[in-house]
């Protein structure tokens, strides 16, 4: 691995160099691309391991039967395309195929959320997270950098069932260390706070740590909690962060119907209540534009996160 913190590097990339480098150490390990080797950044794989890559074309139904027949024998597909086509097209083919008799299928949705970009709404996923975490035995993650993405691919490969894996088109500061390890069904508390605690994935990870110093110059305390694995999400984690601060609040590249957010509600609704506020895509479709201008607009960006959240910390009821 070769990252280092601070550095603009897209999941994609990252998720393109394990695969190379795990996936070609594993010979059970086949890879299937929708016609997207080089969006997915599965190119490097194909090039060192032409025998164990498939392109399918634009043809996502098909690419996920064949890894279901692939599993059931022996085999560990990664399925890649879009995030919107990879969790939209085959959804029936996913739930019957792949999750009703519990394979060893991993999905691939790049481009995922409003990050994507110039691309725009047609292209932008932001129903994957609520869509793949509602199946049954399905797993969900979403990496918040490179190095958590690396660590991610290898973990993954020693576990056995379906997942689904969100990767980013646009580039993201690295915020983890070479020595971080990704562990399933476990976030991350990235920095420590009493007042509010921000609990994030993906790329919105760093949007919130940035936040979190523009908070404590106007004399707010916040908790950044990196929520990679959204199923089985941390619970423990989430109930620790209601009982050590006075506000919950989540952050995603993500419809707020379904997602993290809702992950986060129902689990405090059922174990802790707490105050609860979701910053998120809110019940619309995203748009074309640079994904700079487009987290300002959408309030994804540390400033935008930072003033909604003083605001409610100002309102708050005690």
């Amino acid at each position: 691995m070769h990252y280092t913190i601070g550095e603009q590097i897209a999941t994609r990339t990252a998720f393109g160099d394990a695969l190379a480098k795990f996936g070609g150490r594993n010979k059970k390990v086949v890879v299937f691309d929708a016609d997207l080797s080089g969006s997915l950044r599965t190119k490097k794989f194909s090039k060192l391991y032409p025998d164990r890559h498939f392109n399918f074309g634009v043809a996502e139904a098909n690419m996920v039967n064949t890894a279901a027949g692939m599993a059931l024998r022996g085999k560990i597909p990664f399925a890649c395309s879009f995030a919107v086509f990879v969790t939209g097209r085959p959804w029936e083919h996913i739930r019957n195929s792949i999750c009703y008799p519990n394979l060893n299928v991993k999905l691939v949705g790049s481009h995922a959320g409003i990050l994507t970009g110039e691309d725009g709404a047609t292209h932008q996923a932001l129903e994957d997270i609520a869509i793949m975490r509602s199946l049954p035995n399905m797993k969900v993650v979403s990496p918040a950098d490179a190095v958590e993405t690396y660590s991610m691919i290898n973990e993954l490969l020693k576990d056995f069932g379906p997942v689904y894996i969100r990767l980013g088109r646009g580039k993201v500061p690295v915020i983890y260390g070479k020595d971080h390890s990704f562990r399933i069904g476990y976030g991350d508390m990235l920095t420590y706070g009493e007042d509010v605690c921000l609990i994030a994935t993906g790329a919105t990870v760093h949007s919130c740590l940035e936040a979190a110093k523009l908070l404590e110059k106007e004399g707010v305390r916040a908790m950044v909690i990196n929520m990679s694995t959204i199923k089985p999400i941390d619970r423990k984690l989430i109930i620790d962060g209601a009982r050590k601060t006075n506000m919950m609040v989540t952050v995603e590249d993500h419809t707020t119907i379904g997602g993290l957010g809702s992950a986060v509600a129902e689990v405090l609704t059922e174990e802790y209540p707490a105050q609860l506020h979701r910053i998120g895509m809110n019940d619309r479709f995203g748009e074309s534009g640079k994904p700079a201008d487009l987290y300002k607009k959408y309030g994804l960006d540390a400033q935008s996160i930072c003033k909604r959240v003083l605001e409610w910390w100002n309102n708050r009821s005690d």
